[in-house]
């Protein structure tokens, strides 16, 4: 299998289903599709159904999108504890990972991830604070009830589609509970996040529209770079 991705520092849908594939030990190779440069949404019109990453390629089928591919797997690979084995606490899983994918759009558009940086203070608390609060509630029920360090306490799909937004109150710094910071220092323990995150350390592209300096009007477009 391979699995399609975009910019390791900055896609966040990228992310999701490579912890799945990678803490689940499935065997997998990955490619990077770049999110920036000249012409790079005609290649990603050319290699994915839908003209965006991921996209999880096994044999002759192409299956786009984050929670498709994840279930994907969990039904192919039905030994792995992807979800949790109880059926309601599944149940509750999903309903989670469903919330996160159509949710969030505050962190999602004043707090881009980028692992690369550290940017505590350039996110107003208060412009972001309806998501925060959501999470305290979201979050924290679900560690107390299942005890950590994850959401069921053992890391499952849900905490893979989490885990952009653990990056997202590291790097800029965003008021959380303990037991929230507790969760992010979680994720970022996690081998597989740990596989990813050296990864995009290394990776020496600059996404503009990523950049919390350039969407905030600090610096021009290409500055960066």
């Amino acid at each position: 299998m391979k699995l399609l991705i975009g910019n390791r520092n900055y896609s966040t849908w990228s992310l999701r289903p490579w912890l799945v594939l990678a803490h689940f030990d499935i065997p997998f190779e990955d490619e990077v599709l770049m999110l920036a440069g000249e012409g790079w949404r005609d290649v990603l019109a050319r290699r994915s159904p839908t003209g965006k990453v991921p996209v999880l390629i096994d044999g002759d089928l192409a299956v786009p999108e984050t929670i498709a591919i994840i279930e994907y797997l969990a039904d192919k690979f039905a030994d792995k504890a992807i979800w949790p084995a109880d059926i309601r606490q599944r149940a509750l899983a999903r309903a989670a990972s469903a919330e996160m994918h159509s949710g969030f759009s505050a962190l999602r558009s004043h707090a881009p991830m980028n692992l690369r940086a550290s940017h505590t203070g350039k996110v107003p608390a208060d412009v972001v604070a309806k998501d925060l609060h959501r999470l305290e509630t979201l979050w924290g029920g679900l560690l107390a009830q299942s005890g950590g360090p994850f959401l069921f306490g053992d890391f499952t799909a849900a905490d893979a589609m989490f885990a952009p937004v653990a990056t997202r109150i590291r790097t800029y710094g965003l008021p959380v509970s303990d037991m929230l910071s507790g969760y992010v220092e979680a994720i970022y323990s996690l081998p597989a996040f740990q596989q990813w995150l050296a990864l995009a350390l290394k990776e020496p592209w600059i996404v503009d529209d990523d950049e919390i300096d350039v969407i905030q009007g600090r610096v021009g477009r290409g500055v960066l770079a």
